[in-house]
């Protein structure tokens, strides 16, 4: 018993420790430094737009410094006066996705992205890192900003948002923003009962609904001229919101909105720690990006709730795709372990968590016949490609929909991982 308490005190003055932390470097309010991502298949720039003061601070003011290490990128904000590392965050981007594809090997791109942060006290150096295929590390961006200067950008648009799900003060639980998109201005009711729906999705997997009370669900409603979202394949365009649209990187059922920035102007009507949002459509389809946003139909009459909590699975911790196909194929390089943790080329994989989950009797790599079906192993066939990387299990609901109501224990004890990092 004594040794409990004692625990549990030393784990208290290490949470008060860094509250205080917080309170040395930071005030109310985000700092958000919009950029513009730029290069092809080979090269990458980050070019500044313009920085901004959002109002809230949706996250948590004890997990400061990133320990989890997910992320194609990672920024990185240290205090200007002492070079003492403040705060950091892994991320990954459209941009980095689009760089497999075919086009980017003919044609230089841009697309509209932002970070952000607890807003500073005094003066910052903001960082951001770019880790390669091969998991190597350059900087790509350095800038230092003086949250003082009177250029920084307050927005005064308001819109109008409700609470779906509260459970607690933002700084202890993680905070879902819950953006409207092709609902017009009569369809709110509809925005509404599909926002509920959203949510209990969500609650309604392990290990989220085992962390139900560590979860806010927040809405922001902004109406489009137009319902739906624009479907390019079908000749479809419709005047949105948001401008989200399907067939990216033409992958039909790639549904994305390209303008980051627009998504945080309205994001930050409310506290968040990640963005999600659903759109008005029919067409089955979405996507997530890790620390990016999430989206998807809410009005996909099939399998929309998997569709949910698989693209939710993205964002919220970084799980990457276990299936095979897509324009994303080149994504990996097969000669170097993925940071991702739930899928590996067994270059390194003696350091993947799940190495050690796995029985001694299990062959590694797994044949997939019935005798592994439920087995925790090593089966070839993830991350778009066939051969060359593995993934834990034949069934888990980062690979298919079909038969499959969860995830595999190698997603789950990775998305425990996460909640509690991020709600404490």
């Amino acid at each position: 018993m004594k040794k409990l308490i004692l625990t549990a005190m030393m784990s208290l003055g290490m949470l008060t420790l860094a509250a205080s932390d917080f309170d040395r470097h930071f005030s109310a309010g985000t700092l958000r430094i919009d950029l513009n991502h730029c290069g092809d298949a080979s090269t990458e720039s980050y070019f500044l737009d313009k920085i901004v003061k959002e109002p809230y601070w949706g996250g948590s003011k004890v997990y400061l410094i990133d320990t989890l290490g997910y992320g194609n990128q990672h920024l990185r904000v240290y205090d200007a006066a002492t070079d003492s590392l403040i705060y950091s965050r892994g991320y990954c981007t459209l941009f980095n996705e689009w760089q497999a594809t075919d086009e980017a090997r003919s044609v230089r791109k841009s697309y509209a992205e932002s970070v952000v942060m607890p807003y500073p006290k005094d003066k910052v150096r903001v960082e951001i890192i770019a880790r390669d295929k091969r998991q190597r590390e350059s900087r790509i961006f350095e800038m230092t900003v003086d949250p003082s200067d009177y250029l920084i950008i307050e927005p005064r648009q308001r819109y109008e948002t409700f609470d779906v799900i509260y459970s607690g003060p933002s700084e202890k639980t993680i905070d879902i923003a819950i953006l409207s998109e092709g609902y017009t201005a009569d369809q709110k009711e509809l925005f509404e009962n599909d926002c509920r729906q959203f949510a209990e999705a969500i609650l309604s997997f392990s290990p989220f609904k085992d962390n139900r009370r560590r979860f806010n669900f927040r809405a922001v409603w902004v109406p489009s001229e137009e319902s739906g979202v624009s479907i390019p394949g079908e000749g479809y365009w419709r005047n949105t919101a948001l401008g989200a649209k399907f067939y990216t990187f033409y992958s039909e059922r790639y549904q994305i909105v390209d303008d980051f920035q627009r998504v945080r102007d309205v994001a930050a009507a409310v506290p968040y720690d990640y963005i999600y949002i659903l759109t008005s459509s029919q067409k089955y389809g979405g996507g997530g990006i890790y620390n990016f946003y999430g989206i998807s139909s809410a009005a996909d009459p099939s399998n929309h709730i998997k569709v949910y909590v698989h693209e939710f699975a993205h964002l919220f911790m970084g799980l990457a795709d276990e299936y095979v196909g897509g324009a994303e194929e080149g994504m990996y390089d097969l000669d170097s372990e993925p940071w991702e943790e739930n899928i590996t080329t067994l270059k390194e994989f003696d350091r993947k968590q799940w190495s050690r989950m796995i029985d001694d009797k299990t062959p590694i790599p797994t044949p997939p016949t019935s005798r592994y079906e439920n087995t925790l192993g090593v089966f070839e066939g993830g991350g778009y490609n066939e051969k060359g990387i593995y993934r834990p299990a034949m069934k888990c609901l980062m690979n298919s929909f079909a038969g499959v109501e969860e995830f595999c224990p190698v997603c789950k004890m990775s998305l425990e991982k996460t909640i509690r990092t991020l709600a404490r």
